[in-house]
């Protein structure tokens, strides 16, 4: 089972974040960021990002998706690793 060492659900390298098969639904919880962020996934399978009064939408391979700064969202966990690259604008 790999677990993380900075008590998140997640591990992140430079821009690369990858959420594990093992994460409990309960820790991936509604959050909202300091910027806004584009995302592009790298991996995963039937993995949702859920934006506040939004359905969820599955994440799909090489596209990219959009969170407003400040926003609430949440990932829903699907099936093996999810890695994304996360791109940041300060």
């Amino acid at each position: 089972m790999a677990e993380t060492t900075s008590g998140k659900p997640y591990e992140q390298t430079d821009d690369v974040r990858t959420f594990y098969s093992t994460v409990a639904h309960q820790e991936l919880v509604w959050h909202r960021d300091k910027y806004y962020r584009e995302i592009t996934i790298l991996e995963g399978n039937n993995w949702q990002l859920q934006l506040d009064n939004e359905l969820p939408v599955t994440l799909e391979k090489g596209k990219i998706y959009q969170i407003p700064a400040m926003e609430y969202h949440r990932v829903i966990k699907g099936e093996g690793n999810l890695k994304i690259k996360i791109w940041e604008e300060k």
